[in-house]
């Protein structure tokens, strides 16, 4: 059952909310949540809106507001609102009056009724002597059975939460330049770490896909074209400048 506030809202991703936002990903809706905590590594504020990307079980594929890669997060990380949702005030209760009892009256308290004054007064009755009575037998002690020591149950440990998958993630920039970046489970995604071209086409060419040896190989080769038009512009000028300087010989 999802934790809640007294307020009754959870602080958290629901089942329901899960299947709200997979439903409004299905029908090409934009959906929105917020990050509980912060994650400094990758300058992220606790509350910052994040786009939904997809939804699978209980991880939620996001794109925070800043960032732009895809991060995966457990339901247990996100939630509906920008901020958390606030304890509800405690019910006060109502004094109930206190109910006033009148003290009962002893039995000496009670007024004894007049009798007429013409009326004798009643002569008391001797006491009749006591009947004697047999001796009661005293109870025979019965043993004390010792009460059971109840043993307490131990807990059964909770078992280890099965670790999510890793995701990989590699990013060529616009000067020909190759970072990889690791997301292992609902961890943090670990630090772009920078690679070179060679071995990222060596990556890709061992993993076999034909997409990525196309993509890689693209990039690269875009990377290639732009490298050797860059050096045929440079030995242009330099042959300017070596021309240039030959005929400021000549006329000295």
């Amino acid at each position: 059952m999802p934790s809640r506030s007294r307020s009754g809202t959870p602080e958290h991703l629901t089942a329901e909310n899960l299947e709200t936002l997979a439903a409004a990903l299905a029908e090409g809706k934009r959906a929105t949540v917020y990050l509980r905590e912060a994650t400094p590594s990758l300058g992220i504020e606790a509350g910052c809106s994040a786009k939904v990307v997809s939804v699978e079980g209980k991880t939620v594929v996001i794109r925070p507001k800043g960032v732009n890669d895809e991060l995966p997060f457990e339901a247990e990380e996100l939630r509906m609102t920008r901020m958390p949702p606030e304890p509800a005030a405690p019910a006060r209760s109502t004094p109930r009056p206190a109910v006033q009892r009148k003290p009962a009256l002893a039995p000496d308290a009670v007024a004894p009724t007049p009798t007429s004054a013409s009326k004798p007064p009643s002569v008391p009755k001797a006491p009749s002597a006591p009947k004697s009575s047999p001796p009661k037998s005293s109870p025979e002690p019965v043993a004390k059975t010792p009460a059971a020591v109840s043993t307490p149950t131990p807990t059964p440990r909770r078992g280890k939460k099965a670790q999510g998958g890793v995701s990989v993630t590699i990013h060529a920039g616009p000067d020909n330049e190759w970072t990889v970046t690791v997301v292992n489970g609902a961890k943090r995604p670990s630090k772009a770490v920078p690679v070179t071209a060679e071995a990222v086409d060596r990556a890709v060419r061992e993993l076999g896909e034909p997409t990525a040896v196309e993509a890689v190989q693209s990039v690269i080769s875009e990377a290639r074209e732009a490298t050797v038009q860059r050096i045929a512009a440079l030995s242009k000028e330099l042959d300017d400048a070596r021309r240039a300087l030959e005929a400021l010989g000549a006329t000295s």
